[in-house]
C-alpha cells in the first residue's frame, strides 16, 4: 500500500486532505461557524500542510495509515457514545414506567 501511494501522489494527496479535513471537523471545529474568509484561509493552510504530509508519505512514513487509525478510533468513540446514549434512554424509560 505504501508503494502504491508513493507511485500515485495525487491520490495520496486527496486521501490525506480528506482525512485531515474529517479530523479537523470532528475534533477541532468550534460550535460557531467561522467567517467565510477565515474558513477559506484555514482550508488553504490545511492544503499546504497536506503537501508537507504528502512529502513524508512519499518518503516512506505511514501518514495515511496513521490518519486512518485516528479516524477509526474517532468512529469507535462515536459508536460508544451512541450506545451509551441508547442505554441511558432505556434506563430512564424503565425508571419512569416503574
Amino acid at each position: 500500500m505504501q508503494a502504491w501511494f508513493a507511485s500515485h501522489p495525487i491520490v495520496a494527496y486527496i486521501v490525506i486532505f480528506v482525512l485531515i479535513t474529517y479530523v479537523y471537523n470532528k475534533v477541532f471545529r468550534v460550535r460557531q461557524k467561522l467567517p467565510l474568509v477565515k474558513e477559506i484561509f484555514l482550508y488553504l493552510l490545511m492544503a499546504m500542510g497536506t503537501f508537507m504530509l504528502l512529502v513524508f508519505q512519499i518518503d516512506k512514513l505511514p501518514i495515511i495509515q496513521c490518519l486512518l487509525v485516528a479516524v477509526g478510533l474517532m468512529l469507535l468513540v462515536r459508536v460508544r457514545y451512541f450506545i451509551e446514549g441508547r442505554q441511558k434512554k432505556k434506563a430512564e424509560a424503565a425508571a419512569r414506567n416503574s
